[in-house]
């Protein structure tokens, strides 16, 4: 009896390894992705947000297989200082085009601790309505302490979800406490969710936030709120007309909305629409996808050489002796730096 269940026990266990085998196998993942499979979707985005060295194997051979298949959606990248109401937004939002046909993918960057790296991950309880549409993805993912709240992998999910078929990405990040360039150089159309009574609404924005805007929203123009609403969105659209023009040619435009209501949708949909088409008539659309390409390669040369230089074994020992001496002011920082530079360059 003892022999037989121990048989059992070892079928059962080859064939939970065969499962796993079929389903990491990247091929047979990829295929299923482009069919519109949001499982093996899913699946795919937590291989590439893995840090395990064999899951980015095959997540690099899933992204292999499914680029010539991505890049056609529409990326839009949502910010705001939190209480701007995004979550409830793109709720809102993404319900509002799943009526016009569209597939909408929603990838929400959670805050990280930095000290124990712990995320938040709220945003698809959040959003019901949308989550349970079928037309829809949501993901959540912790930013991990990136800058402007955007995850490590965050555009080759972008890919993942273009390739499944979604024609609208919506990129929520964490706020505007830290610098967005990054969701900025992800996305093709830029949105910054304020809302008035809130305080001096164009103190609370930075102005690099405001520069990187194509679209400023006053959200939560609703009830008592409607005038303060209407006077924040008129002194915000004469602060975007102080900056200097954008490369796009573009002229940035601030409109009122009000999520819970679902009312002024309709016009930031329009307005974007309007904005894709004068980007793809000038070519500016193509020419800043290309750019954008270009500079994450950069940022993804910049990464791995930092990770290589943070994990060599020789670098990890001697940093800690010099970090002391640092901090006993008995070595400048940059005489540091320059020691495990040249450290690392000797090995």
């Amino acid at each position: 009896m003892k022999d037989k269940n121990q048989g059992r026990r070892s079928d059962i266990i080859e064939k939970i390894k065969q499962r796993s085998k079929e389903e990491l196998n990247p091929q047979k993942l990829a295929n299923e992705l482009l069919a519109g499979d949001k499982n093996a979707l899913a699946s795919s985005v937590t291989l590439i947000e893995s840090v395990k060295d064999s899951d980015s194997v095959i997540a690099a051979e899933v992204l292999r297989h499914i680029l010539p298949h991505s890049g056609n959606s529409l990326r839009i990248g949502i910010t705001g200082s939190p209480g701007a109401g995004k979550s409830t937004f793109i709720e809102a939002f993404g319900m509002f085009l799943l009526k016009l046909g569209k597939k909408v993918a929603v990838l929400a960057v959670d805050p990280s601790s930095e000290s124990g790296k712990g995320s938040i991950l709220g945003d698809k309880t959040r959003m019901n309505d949308l989550a349970a549409h079928p037309d829809s993805f949501i993901r959540p993912s912790p930013s991990s302490g990136n800058s402007g709240g955007v995850a490590r992998k965050t555009r080759e999910c972008i890919f993942l979800c273009e390739a499944a078929g979604f024609d609208t990405i919506l990129i929520e990040t964490v706020g505007v406490g830290q610098s967005e360039t990054a969701v900025k150089s992800m996305v093709d159309v830029f949105l910054l969710l304020s809302i008035a009574g809130a305080g001096d609404e164009l103190q609370g924005i930075k102005r690099g936030i405001m520069e990187m805007a194509d679209i400023v929203l006053v959200n939560k123009a609703d009830g008592d709120n409607l005038n303060r609403s209407k006077a924040a969105k008129s002194d915000i659209q004469r602060a975007l007309h102080l900056f200097p023009p954008s490369d796009s040619g573009w002229i940035p435009l601030s409109l009122l909305c009000s999520s819970i209501n679902s009312t002024g949708l309709e016009e930031v949909w329009n307005s974007i629409e309007k904005f894709e088409s004068q980007l793809k008539t000038t070519a500016y659309f193509k020419q800043n996808r290309e750019n954008q390409s270009k500079w994450w390669l950069k940022e993804s040369i910049q990464e791995k050489l930092l990770n290589d230089f943070n994990q060599h074994p020789a670098i990890k020992k001697e940093k800690k002796i010099l970090e002391k001496k640092v901090q006993a002011g008995e070595l400048s920082v940059s005489e540091a730096s320059e020691r495990l530079v040249q450290l690392y360059k000797s090995k």
